[in-house]
């Protein structure tokens, strides 16, 4: 170890050890805790942090930031953990800001239709709450994730169709940033011409401009209706035909999700769902009862045209969840269809008019490499996942699972499309961001400069040559 190595980590040493003295037993160097915070659900190698800070407010989270500030000691915010593009991995050690125990909802302003929620709040627990207010938060990403991790990541899901994105729904954010100062980005009013806009900023910097510890968001009615059903299709290219007239005739499906053939598969085998195994759109109408049965008729005369076999609908509140909760375990179910593969999960997103075509040479490309890769994607917005089975152990099938993904993103920015609809950069795309953004980039890096001089928040993510911390 050189000398610069040695003082970083005395630097380390000296952060952990006054982090303990605020936190007590809640500052763990546990292996086994630390390896829980630095490793995510695909194949990105696990990165530990040096240690984990369970945080219980934004206080404690500013003075832990100014302790890494005053040690140039980085700092990575932790939510859940459900992330998919290795944002929670410690590449340069730091401390791991675990969020989860700030999970109160402080505030319902049922008037104004939104609400002020801590970070660790998670989607699942805030809808149960707004249960008996017939309310509810409409983002969905499929993983029960932290309000906080999402506004970071601009999460979205198979909602975003009808009710946007993260983006759209956050008013207002309260951050720690990199110096430790705590400010609030916005007020609650529904608009507002004062100034830069820091919601939007923050929202999507994925941890590298600040930590985020309140969030609030916008909330919508319970529809008076609520009606969900599947339609299969000959093949990919008439299912998303269908679809792209669907928005183009501006039917207002609140859910339209596409699922391939081998996805198909993999969701009958695991949530016992007894479908037709071809590619099949899952759909959701919200409305009043009459306008619910107006826009089913009106997609099922579009299916028709399409050759979209018998639409299947789920009325029930108990056969619509089944539904849903097969969508939402896509990935666990292409999981089981290949025991002691890793799944490698990547998503794209284009503009509508060309995910057609974008989806037929992705399906082109994985039957001609002999790969194992189910496809389901939010295609209402032009966002699809490709989820890669890969044998770790076989270094020609690492190496072609690299030069696939490679050839999905750079599909995807030919057709004018991102490298990620709604999964972030983190660690997995960074080495896109020029491809997709050219001298935007330098903008961007910029910003981050100017916010965290010192690159201890969340470093090695976003952007591929920004030094790290020394540590």
């Amino acid at each position: 170890m050189t000398l610069v190595q040695q003082a970083g980590r005395n630097s380390v040493y000296a952060a952990i050890g006054e982090i303990g003295d605020l936190l007590g037993d809640r500052l763990s160097t546990a292996q086994a805790v630390r390896d829980l915070h630095g490793d995510d659900l695909t194949w990105h190698e696990g990165e530990p942090p040096d240690a984990v800070a369970f945080v219980e407010s934004a206080e404690e989270v500013s003075a832990i930031v100014k302790i890494c500030d005053r040690y140039e000691v980085p700092v990575i915010a932790f939510g859940t953990g459900t992330s998919l593009e290795g944002h929670i991995a410690a590449p340069f050690g730091g401390i791991s800001v675990d969020l989860s125990a700030m999970n109160q909802i402080l505030s319902v302003n049922a008037e104004d239709l939104d609400c002020t929620v801590q970070a660790g709040v998670t989607r699942k627990q805030l809808n149960e709450h707004l249960r008996d207010t017939g309310l509810f938060f409409p983002i969905d990403p499929g993983a029960d994730a932290s309000l906080g991790g999402m506004a970071s990541t601009r999460a979205s899901g198979t909602n975003a169709v009808r009710y946007g994105t993260m983006r759209e729904n956050v008013v207002s954010l309260t951050v720690v940033m990199p110096d430790g100062e705590i400010i609030r980005t916005a007020r609650r009013s529904k608009k507002s011409s004062a100034g830069y806009d820091l919601t939007r900023l923050l929202v999507g910097s994925e941890g590298t401009l600040g930590i985020i510890t309140e969030v609030t968001v916008k909330l919508y009615g319970i529809p008076e209706s609520i009606s969900a059903g599947v339609c299969a299709f000959p093949d990919i290219r008439s299912a998303c035909d269908a679809v792209i007239l669907t928005i183009q005739s501006g039917i207002p499906v609140a859910r339209i999700e596409l699922l391939d053939e081998v996805q198909v598969k993999a969701c009958n085998a695991y949530s016992n769902l007894g479908l037709e195994e071809t590619p099949t759109l899952f759909l959701e109408f919200h409305g009043s009862e009459a306008g619910v049965r107006e826009q089913s008729e009106m997609f099922g005369d579009i299916a028709g045209e399409f050759r979209g076999g018998t639409f299947t609908w789920a009325t029930k509140t108990e056969d619509r969840s089944k539904l849903w909760q097969a969508r939402h375990d896509v990935f666990w179910a292409g999981l089981a269809l290949a025991p002691g593969r890793k799944g490698v999960s990547s998503d794209v997103c284009v503009p509508i008019s060309r995910l057609a075509e974008c989806l037929d040479e992705t399906k082109k490309d994985v039957v001609d490499n002999n790969m194992l890769a189910p496809i389901v994607g939010h295609v209402g917005d032009g966002n699809f996942h490709v989820l890669l089975l890969v044998d770790m152990e076989d270094a020609t099938a690492v190496d072609e699972a690299h030069a696939f993904l490679d050839r999905l993103v750079l599909r995807a920015l030919a057709m004018d499309g991102t490298c990620t609809g709604e999964h972030g950069v983190g660690s997995g795309k960074k080495k896109f961001m020029f491809a997709e953004h050219g001298a935007g980039v330098r903008i961007m890096r910029t910003i981050k400069s100017s916010l965290d001089p010192k690159n201890i928040m969340n470093p090695g993510k976003i952007f591929p040559d920004v030094p790290a911390a020394s540590n």
